[in-house]
């Protein structure tokens, strides 16, 4: 089984969505798999879902009834608990795409550091490739640091994240919040 699994939540991201798959199945760390939640999505998604899973083993595609973001993703982790042994977890947007060593940085940082979230940070683009020397700085930091230091201004989304899977045991994200 694989190390990490990485739940895309699906809805309405047609020209988007796979710019976000194949950002996420390029990446040079290879133990995952991909989890893509089709949360009723009323265009082509669904569509463009199930043929990469009939491309890539590491694939596999849930659709549901639109129950929105929070519903996708907690479904996304009801399917990992059911079916999976991976030992950690990422978010991605579907109208977002990874840089091809966003698994193996993270990964490395948590291990390394023996915590149980990584986390990085992000660029705005228009969809150009991200610079191949942009700056990477690995800092340990405490809850309070991260949110209130120097990063006060850290968003506090599920994304850009690789999360212990302990710590869904029994949290889930609330249905209706973002």
């Amino acid at each position: 089984m694989a190390k990490i699994s990485v739940i895309v939540p699906v809805y309405k991201v047609e020209p988007f969505l796979r710019r976000c798959v194949d950002s996420i199945l390029s990446q040079t760390y290879g133990d995952f798999e991909l989890i893509l939640v089709d949360d009723g999505s009323p265009d082509r998604c669904g569509e463009i879902c199930d043929c990469y899973a009939q491309q890539d083993s590491r694939v596999h595609v849930i659709h549901q009834e639109n129950g929105g973001l929070s519903a996708a993703r907690n479904t996304g982790i009801d399917y990992v608990s059911a079916n999976s042994d991976s030992q950690w977890l990422s978010f991605v947007d579907s109208d977002d795409w990874v840089h091809p060593d966003f698994l193996k940085e993270l990964l490395e940082a948590a291990e390394k550091n023996r915590c149980l979230v990584s986390a990085c940070n992000f660029y705005h683009t228009t969809g150009i490739p991200i610079p191949k020397n942009f700056e990477r700085k690995v800092r340990y930091m405490q809850t309070d640091d991260y949110y209130c230091g120097e990063f006060g201004n850290a968003i506090p989304a599920a994304c850009g994240k690789l999360y212990n899977r302990s710590l869904f045991e029994k949290l889930r994200y609330p249905v209706g919040k973002l």
